[in-house]
């Protein structure tokens, strides 16, 4: 779910104005160049997937890696990033040499009633793909000029700019799908702690559950693999060397514990926490929680 409060925290965290102009409507949408934002003091400026809830399209310049679950890509000079909401990856520049420009924008910005297309279905920003593209010299110039043509549209009094907007950020899109991804680096050793930690992350990212309509994106161990980019096994191997704990037991010790916050803290009925949850079958739910607390969900409550 996008909030307003993840972008108001990214210009918050970067000093960065926000645009007039942008509002519900139009969703939102933003272009820099990334100097402006890198603190040369400390060369440590990194980019976190925590609280990233809006997608961003990335030329880097300078020697920097890009982290995903258990694969880590090596920027030597150039290349095209394209980060979505639900693939979780780290950004570590390698020194204070970093340029280029990136833009933001929310997935009402592309939604299909204004794109044509829909945002999450398209190859580059489904889970599994590695979409970090090395950039030529030739292509950097038409990746720079789309960038700079965006900066240009947006400080513009055009009318339908946001429009011409929508499609530059489609033009990078296509342009990115065309080219070939890097190559993975051999994982590092400390790939288990990190695949333990994006996958708490993302746990972390379900919750709070603002209303009973809402029902629990992300519910099973295939679904946080997929999510990660990971093999099931896998992920279940990782957490329980790292937690002591499989995907499983996680997963469902954090699905009782949110079960008992929200039979406490709100007026829902058992049934509506139950589907929100992802429980269809009520019975079920209750069975499992009693299981797990020694009470039913009314019992709980009481």
């Amino acid at each position: 779910m996008i909030t307003n409060s993840s972008l108001d925290d990214f210009y918050q965290r970067n000093s960065a104005p926000l645009p007039d102009g942008i509002n519900k409507q139009i969703g939102h949408f933003n272009v820099f160049e990334a100097e402006t934002l890198f603190d040369k003091t400390t060369g440590t400026r990194v980019m976190p997937y925590s609280r990233r809830a809006y997608y961003k399209i990335s030329w880097i310049r300078g020697k920097s890696n890009a982290e995903y679950a258990d694969k880590v890509i090596a920027i030597e000079k150039n290349a095209l990033l394209f980060a979505t909401p639900k693939i979780p990856y780290n950004w570590l520049p390698a020194d204070s040499d970093q340029t280029g420009m990136f833009c933001i924008f929310t997935a009402d910005f592309l939604s299909p009633g204004k794109a044509g297309v829909p945002l999450d279905e398209l190859p580059i920003f489904l889970p599994g793909q590695v979409p970090v593209f090395q950039l030529s010299d030739a292509e950097v110039e038409e990746v720079k000029y789309i960038f700079i043509k965006m900066l240009k549209e947006l400080d513009s009094g055009y009318r339908y700019k946001y429009d011409l907007l929508r499609t530059l950020v489609l033009e990078l899109v296509h342009y990115g799908q065309k080219l070939q991804p890097m190559s993975v680096l051999s994982a590092p050793q400390n790939a288990s702690e990190r695949i333990s930690s994006l996958f708490i992350e993302l746990l972390d990212r379900q919750f709070p559950l603002a209303s009973p309509h809402q029902k629990l994106a992300l519910r099973t161990a295939k679904d946080y693999a997929n999510r990660l980019a990971v093999h099931v096994n896998h992920l279940n191997k990782v957490l329980k060397e790292v937690t002591g704990n499989t995907t499983t037991e996680i997963i469902s010790k954090r699905l009782i514990q949110e079960a008992k916050i929200l039979l406490k803290q709100t007026h829902w009925s058992v049934s509506e926490i139950a589907y929100t949850l992802g429980y269809d079958d009520l019975a079920h739910f209750s069975k499992y929680f009693k299981k797990q607390t020694s009470l039913t969900p009314v019992e709980f409550r009481a």
